[in-house]
């Protein structure tokens, strides 16, 4: 599948969901079971700086950034819809943002050398070009400037609870791996009675391809939140997977 073909399949499926996932995985949140910015800081003090979100969503991160005094934001999205729903949510809020909608991957009318942070919640990791994309927001960042990324940690999709149809073996069911951790090839999930595609990258892809783009590594966190991990009463799978492995990853990286 060409990276054009894999961004129009992503595309139709936000655009005929977006109303879906409205307000889910944005700041505080960095991801599902884990750590927020409230434990991490990573923004720091927010008052007065230029920020732009690849992958805005429904403007929800932007309003967090809005309601700490940001300067000035910009968001990119792929989806008219996200990109209205976000619009709308920031205007009922009395803020605004300069909002593309265009891929991540494109050469973009934004400034360069301009920004204090760019970041993505949960949105880098549908680029088709990795390396590309690093390299861009690398140019749209001053020197010094912060990105911050989250996404799902590698190891959440190369692992699953073992599936048996005997009651016995059920409870004692095991997390195997059901896929390699060096496949990066893309491939196709079932969401919402659609499909989206994706590539599940190594976490060093990640790091070698900050490098590439100029980045210094500041902080990568893989920790589950405290209430996941002390949790005794949650025994769903999703809560006994997070305890034993990392659901999410988030990169804190420095343009030098």
């Amino acid at each position: 599948m060409q990276p054009t073909e894999i961004i129009n399949k992503n595309k139709q499926y936000w655009e005929e969901n977006a109303d879906l996932w409205f307000g889910t995985t944005a700041l505080p949140t960095y991801g599902v079971k884990f750590v927020s910015e409230d434990d991490l800081h990573f923004f720091k003090d927010i008052s007065g700086k230029k920020a732009l979100e690849i992958c805005c969503g429904s403007g929800h991160s932007l309003k967090y950034l809005a309601d700490r005094n940001a300067a000035e934001l910009w968001g990119v999205d792929l989806s008219h819809k996200q990109l209205e729903n976000a619009a709308a949510y920031l205007r009922e809020n009395g803020y605004t943002a300069k909002l593309i909608c265009s891929p991540m991957e494109a050469d973009l009318d934004i400034p360069k050398n301009y920004f204090d942070y760019v970041y993505s919640i949960y949105g880098i990791g549908w680029t088709t070009d990795l390396q590309g994309t690093f390299n861009k927001i690398a140019s749209y960042l001053k020197k010094d400037g912060i990105f911050i990324f989250s996404w799902h940690h590698t190891l959440n999709y190369c692992v699953a609870w073992s599936c048996s149809q005997r009651k016995e073996e059920v409870e004692n069911s095991q997390l195997v791996f059901n896929k390699s951790y060096f496949d990066e090839s893309y491939f196709t999930m079932p969401v919402d009675g659609s499909e989206i595609v994706l590539c599940n990258r190594k976490i060093s892809t990640y790091i070698n391809a900050l490098a590439k783009a100029g980045f210094i590594i500041e902080e990568m966190v893989e920790q589950n939140d405290k209430q996941t991990m002390e949790s005794v009463n949650d025994n769903s799978d999703k809560t006994k997977k997070a305890k034993m492995i990392p659901i999410s990853v988030c990169f804190k990286v420095r343009k030098i």
